[in-house]
C-alpha cells in the first residue's frame, strides 16, 4: 500500500437538536452549499411530524425511520474465474446509516407533494411505521442477499 487511507471525517451535530444523525442528514439534503436552506427543509419536516403525531416528537420518528431503513446485508459483485457473482456481505454501521439516509432522500424526492419538507415528513412517518418505498428498498436488498446466500463462500 503506497498511500495512506483517508481519515474518518466527523460531522458536527446540528445546532437545534444537537444531534449528529440530523447533522448528517442535513449534509445530504444540502445542494450547492446552501446549508441554511437544507436546515430549514429538515427542521420544517421534523416540525410537521411533531404536529401530525401527537404522542411522538419529530426527532424520535426520524430516528425510528432511519433505524427501520438501515440494511443489515447487501450484495457486492465479485469476479471469480470469469464469472461475476453477487455475494451477500454484512454492512458496516457507518455505511448502513449512509444508505438509509440516501434511500430516505431519494424516495422522498419521488413523492408527489407540495414542498420537500412535506415529502420528507411523509417518508419519515411511512418509514417509522415500517412501510413506504425506503423500507421496501431495504427489504428487496435483504431478499437479494438471501437469494444469493449460496455464493457466501466467495467472500473476500
Amino acid at each position: 500500500m503506497r498511500k495512506k487511507s483517508a481519515g474518518k471525517r466527523y460531522v458536527s451535530p446540528d445546532p437545534k437538536y444537537n444531534d449528529i444523525l440530523v447533522g448528517r442528514f442535513i449534509n445530504n439534503v444540502l445542494k450547492q452549499g446552501k446549508k441554511h436552506c437544507a436546515r430549514k427543509i429538515v427542521y420544517d419536516a421534523l416540525d410537521i411530524i411533531g404536529q401530525r403525531s401527537k404522542d411522538a416528537s419529530g426527532i424520535d420518528v426520524f430516528k425510528k425511520a432511519v433505524n427501520n431503513v438501515k440494511p443489515l446485508l447487501e450484495i457486492r459483485a465479485r469476479r471469480v474465474g470469469g464469472a461475476t457473482y453477487q455475494i451477500p456481505t454484512e454492512v458496516r454501521q457507518d455505511r448502513s446509516i449512509a444508505l438509509a439516509i440516501r434511500w430516505l432522500l431519494t424516495y422522498a424526492n419521488d413523492r408527489k407533494d407540495k414542498s420537500m419538507a412535506l415529502k420528507l415528513a411523509a417518508e419519515f412517518i411511512a418509514a417509522a411505521n415500517n412501510e413506504g418505498s425506503a423500507v421496501k428498498k431495504r427489504e428487496d436488498t435483504h431478499k437479494m442477499a438471501e437469494a444469493n446466500k449460496a455464493f457466501a463462500h466467495f467472500k473476500f
